[in-house]
């Protein structure tokens, strides 16, 4: 009866399997190919590359294809793909004041050093849904071209600068004390995280945490239900192309071997506790891959809540262990599996308390109605 029950499942799940091939090669249209779902899919694919932790926009492009649109479903595959890969060469630290910034906002000052670069965003757009007809006309070469920018407009001077010269942000102590500015990170894809944690441990966790899920968890801090009302302005917020180095094996000199888009943010805290320097700010940070000002803003904000929470507290464990989008959604994802086993044992259980139950009711007094 159990190897039948086998067999009967594994004939379900290869007949599901024929049925995602079939729409993947008798779709009634032509799949998307990978460069037209990295262009017109843009945003999509950023998601994919940061919830996966492999900065690749065809694999994921071609992942966002394969999950038909299921960015979760999409990470899972790059991820996979990812660990089948040999690690070859560590880059060098990289510093984000290299960044050539194609969009440069500052909403906590009007004229911070350097100019606001909206660049390409909807952030001042109706939100107004469009349905083409027809297939849009071209659009000359010229047309839609942003204006050339200068070095200096391309790399403009950090607004923390700009506190930390009037001394308004507030220092932190060594977070290991190691004495060291910059500590080795921690290589989460290597080792499991747990708390207590170093900072670097937290802000990887939240680089390729779900969007979803941090914007969620930001929100919960910000609305504070724990009691930890967050006041949050943002500083700079960008996002450009920096590129990455490695040693030369011979020379010993670093080599660029390639640029990336990233996402970065600055989140301005005013402190209030009893135990804090209210003269002063404290500023979280984030950074990601590709374009995903969300994610990288509530890094930021997220970064602060967890300094005041202090290491080891509940909002670390959350950021550890429950925003990883595939931990978080392949539990749920599991839950589809057959469990009848497990359930009708839980069902035996109840039956056999609801029996005792009613024979202890039915059982007649031990020594009588007399002897009450």
């Amino acid at each position: 009866m159990g190897y039948s029950g086998v067999r009967g499942g594994m004939d379900a799940i290869l007949a599901a399997e024929r049925l995602v091939r079939r729409r993947r090669d008798d779709a009634p249209v032509e799949w998307a190919g990978t460069e037209q779902i990295a262009q017109r899919f843009r945003l999509a694919v950023d998601r994919i590359m940061g919830e996966a932790g492999l900065y690749d926009e065809g694999i994921a492009a071609d992942a966002f294809r394969q999950a038909e649109g299921d960015v979760l479903e999409a990470a899972h595959l790059v991820r996979a793909h990812r660990s089948t890969l040999p690690k070859l060469a560590v880059t060098e630290p990289v510093d984000p004041d290299r960044m050539v910034v194609l969009r440069r906002i500052v909403p906590a000052h009007r004229t911070p050093g350097g100019p606001q670069l909206l660049g390409r965003t909807t952030d001042y757009t109706g939100r107004l849904l469009e349905r083409p007809r027809e297939r849009p006309a071209p659009v000359p070469a010229e047309a839609g071209q942003p204006q050339p920018r200068t070095d200096e407009q391309r790399h403009p001077r950090r607004f923390y600068r700009l506190l930390a010269e009037l001394d308004l942000v507030v220092q932190h102590p060594d977070p290991d004390g190691s004495g060291q500015d910059d500590p080795e990170p921690f290589d989460i894809t290597r080792r499991a995280p747990r708390t207590p944690a170093p900072r670097s441990a937290i802000l990887a966790s939240m680089a390729r945490a779900e969007t979803g899920a941090l914007v969620g968890l930001w929100y919960r801090s910000i609305l504070g239900p724990d009691g930890d009302v967050h006041e949050i302005t943002l500083g700079d917020t960008r996002h450009g192309r920096i590129g990455l180095s490695i040693t030369h094996p011979h020379t010993g000199r670093p080599v660029e071997i390639g640029r990336i888009r990233v996402t970065e943010a600055e989140g301005i805290e005013d402190l209030d506790g009893a135990d804090e320097d209210r003269t002063k700010f404290d500023v979280g940070y984030g950074l990601c891959f590709g374009h995903n000002e969300r994610k990288a803003i509530a890094m930021a904000n997220l970064d602060i809540a967890w300094r005041r929470t202090g290491s080891g507290s509940a909002l670390e464990q959350l950021l550890l262990l429950t925003t990883d989008g595939l931990d978080s959604g392949g539990f749920l994802e599991h839950l589809k599996l057959p469990h009848y086993v497990t359930f009708r044992s839980m069902v035996d259980r109840k039956t056999a308390t609801r029996q005792a139950a009613d024979a202890a009711e039915r059982a007649p007094e031990p020594f009588g109605e007399e002897c009450r």
